[in-house]
């Protein structure tokens, strides 16, 4: 591990996401149609390329970035390559990220065991399913019930989920191994998008969590600075459909410089002299431009929120969620748009299923309808009208 991590130090974490997402991508079209299967070996190079541990502090043996620029960064590069391996890194970072707001004891728990286990971790968190409850036991607490999605949970080392109290009625979060006797991963993933995430159901029967197990805040559950932690995930959501976008578009372009044939009446001999096919490329690359702007720009107003800690007032917090919230709107729109109007500018001979083209609007689109955007413009129109800032939900 120490060689791994010097390695990992010693050069820049986006050339080493980059040669990872090359390799990647070369069996993405074969993995997205068998489906179900999971990303084994794909989870096995994370581990391997020490980026596990990207955002683990350097005090406990992890890379130390705090640039969420260049994370997110490192996210898109990978939903670039495979829109279901960029939610998984991102869904893992986003996590171990939020770690550090526990208590001291558990946060240097929870890294350095990371670190030295090469934890990848997974979640179990949907809030709007209230089926798993904890019950207080002598001992500690006991889980039970189930959860409709959980993302790479069977995958993982850890996972962080989230239960009802069954005294208090009050959600709890606890730190779960994944192996842990009662946990049954139903393999229920069918989706048409986004098919390699592992996202299928979890069943907890008599499921022990410890009282250390339990997380617990350095910072009151009503501040400001733990509710940016919802941002965080909204961001992270953001990046995974840029990168599918920018997949997307790599495609589209390579596969029109070499393979699309110009059209019969067009008077030209190539293709990507086609002035139809120009303003298509020239709208897409107009788009994209201002998509990538719009999600750094984000990640720049999110990181300084961020960095006010306790201190983190509501309005700053909202300010932040503005900006997130709209890349979220646009990379949406535009995303939905690039990975349907690809065809026009390959040509029917792109349909033909062994290239798997279609992939990248059935990822986008199934990650995009797990938090409808229309709430996300709703808020920015009544900031840009009011200056209202959104109201703190789960997924706000």
């Amino acid at each position: 591990m120490i060689q791994c991590l010097e390695k990992a130090q010693s050069l820049n974490v986006l050339d080493i996401g980059h040669q990872l997402a090359q390799e990647f991508a070369k069996t993405a079209p074969e993995r997205d149609r068998n489906g179900g299967s999971r990303p084994i070996h794909e989870i096995e190079q994370l581990r391997q390329s020490c980026l596990l541990n990207l955002v683990i502090p350097k005090i406990y043996g992890g890379l130390g970035e705090t640039s969420w620029v260049k994370i997110f960064q490192l996210i898109r590069e990978f939903s670039k390559a495979d829109g279901s391996i960029g939610q998984l890194f991102g869904n893992h970072t986003s996590i171990v990220s939020s770690l550090s707001t526990s208590n001291p004891t558990q946060v240097e728990q929870f890294y350095l065991e990371t670190v030295k286990h090469n934890w990848f971790w997974a979640n179990a968190v949907n809030v709007l399913d209230p089926r798993l409850v904890a019950t207080s036991t002598s001992w500690g607490w006991q889980l039970n019930g189930i959860k409709r999605f959980a993302t790479g949970a069977s995958l993982s080392d850890r996972m962080i989920v989230s239960a009802l109290n069954a005294d208090s009625q009050q959600p709890i979060i606890a730190v779960v191994p994944s192996d842990r006797p009662g946990i049954h991963f139903n393999g229920d993933w069918d989706n048409m998008g986004q098919r390699q995430t592992d996202s299928g159901s979890v069943t907890f029967e008599q499921v022990l969590v410890r009282p250390d197990e339990i997380l617990t805040s350095i910072y009151a559950n009503d501040s400001p600075i733990v509710s940016l932690l919802n941002v965080f995930k909204q961001l992270n959501q953001v990046n995974i459909y840029l990168g599918i976008i920018q997949g997307a578009f790599a495609a589209a372009r390579d596969y029109t410089t070499t393979r699309t044939r110009p059209w019969i009446t067009s008077g030209i001999e190539q293709a990507i002299q086609d002035p139809y096919i120009l303003h298509h490329y020239g709208e897409f690359w107009m788009d994209l431009e201002a998509a990538t702007l719009l999600s750094d720009r984000a990640a720049q107003v999110l990181q300084a929120a961020n960095e006010q800690g306790i201190n983190l007032t509501a309005q700053q917090r909202g300010e932040a969620a503005i900006a997130v919230y709209t890349a979220k709107a646009f990379v949406t729109k535009i995303g939905l748009a690039i990975t349907t109007q690809m065809f026009d500018v390959m040509g029917a001979s792109a349909t033909t299923r062994s290239y798997d083209f279609d992939r990248y609007w059935r990822n986008l689109r199934t990650a995009t309808l797990h938090d409808p955007v229309d709430y996300k413009i709703r808020e920015v129109g009544n900031w840009a009208l009011t200056g209202t800032v959104p109201t703190i939900t789960p997924y706000s």
